[in-house]
């Protein structure tokens, strides 16, 4: 005889929230304040108490991407000490914290310095599964000695033969460069699908009127900024007749032909990765997921859920405002068991079109009726 039994389990089906660690930053340069330490800022944050009353670059940079993120920023700061170097910041701030991207103040000193960047965050995916990106930046114009033309070249030659595809790097002309675009990338009114360039997005925070010259006094103009994006340095840009000071592309250091060129390609596919990730964990050893027909059509739209989620749009007053990708479509979840005991997911992810080249054709209509 048998003893009735009444047993209740609490079973988790992955349906909560994921955390959200795009656009928040980790900012890493010198300073004279709090130094060798972790600090976290946000739009409350005093940052002379922070960083020091003294001006610095790494203050200068942090106070530009407070202005232009807007509301419901927050980012983190490795002060360096002069001892550490960037990259051992990098490996503590892991060992604290997740964040989208790094954010090194300091100008590099050589395309090295971009190929370990690259490496760094390959490191971080292979030991944390944390996908990241780095900003990095070129050295200040100095006005005293430098030309314009001497200025693009030894710039250009940092970018040159560099593949890098999780790397962004900006040049400091005005000083504020850095700040201003990571700022950009960090503003809550639009998604990470959204390229720095969107005009509607607004003007760029900060003093931009005051234009830097050259030793020989010649003024910054959009042929230098075209120059410098040409080599796939993300760049401010003015358009003529149209007040404000904007951005170009966020462009990347990936080949020609690459899909990760620009910054919203990589992180709307980091985006997916984040969360793909506790889907797949919290399907080991789970018999749930196995090779028969129901269980792949099942486990096709659990593995789908990022992508859903992602694609919702808003639809007010007759204007659409589309989700970070297009809505998912049958086949764009394949599951493959290459053996008994392995699965492979795939997964396609379809950004919108956006129009940075829009040529208007105009025509007369001259017929007497």
């Amino acid at each position: 005889m048998a003893t009735p039994i009444v047993q209740v389990n609490r079973l988790n089906q992955m349906q909560g929230a994921f955390d959200e660690v795009e656009r928040y930053l980790c900012f890493i340069g010198l300073g004279g304040t709090n130094k060798g330490t972790l600090q976290t800022v946000n739009t409350d944050t005093d940052l002379d108490d922070v960083l020091g009353a003294e001006t610095s670059l790494l203050k200068t940079q942090v106070q530009a991407a407070k202005s232009n993120a807007g509301q419901n920023w927050n980012a983190c700061v490795f002060v360096l000490d002069g001892v550490l170097t960037w990259s051992e910041a990098v490996d503590y701030v892991m060992e604290q914290t997740s964040v989208e991207g790094f954010v090194i103040v300091d100008p590099i000193a050589a395309s090295t310095d971009l190929e370990a960047m690259q490496t760094k965050q390959g490191d971080i995916m292979a030991q944390y599964m944390r996908p990241t990106l780095f900003i990095a930046a070129g050295r200040q114009l100095a006005p005293a000695t430098d030309t314009w033309s001497a200025y693009v070249a030894e710039l250009s030659a940092l970018t040159d033969g560099i593949r890098a595809d999780a790397v962004s790097i900006v040049p400091y002309m005005w000083g504020h460069e850095l700040g201003t675009y990571a700022g950009r990338l960090c503003d809550r009114s639009v998604t990470v699908a959204d390229s720095p360039m969107r005009v509607a997005t607004g003007t760029l925070a900060g003093t931009w009127s005051d234009k830097p010259l050259d030793k020989d006094g010649r003024a910054i103009d959009r042929s230098i900024l075209k120059a410098l994006e040409s080599v796939r340095f993300s760049v401010p840009w003015w358009y003529p007749d149209y007040e404000g000071m904007y951005w170009t592309d966020g462009n990347l250091l990936d080949v020609s032909g690459g899909d990760y060129q620009v910054i919203e390609n990589l992180r709307v596919v980091q985006k997916v990765m984040r969360r793909i990730y506790p889907l797949a964990v919290s399907r080991i050893a789970d018999r749930r997921l196995n090779s028969t027909p129901t269980s792949i059509a099942e486990n096709q739209t659990y593995f789908m859920r990022p992508l859903r989620e992602m694609s919702k749009s808003v639809q007010i007053l007759g204007n659409t405002f589309p989700g970070e990708v297009k809505p998912p479509q049958d086949g764009d979840i394949v599951i493959s068991w290459p053996s008994k005991y392995a699965v492979e997911i795939y997964s396609v992810i379809r950004p919108y079109n956006c129009p940075k080249s829009i040529t208007c054709n105009l025509m007369l209509d001259l017929a007497n009726a």
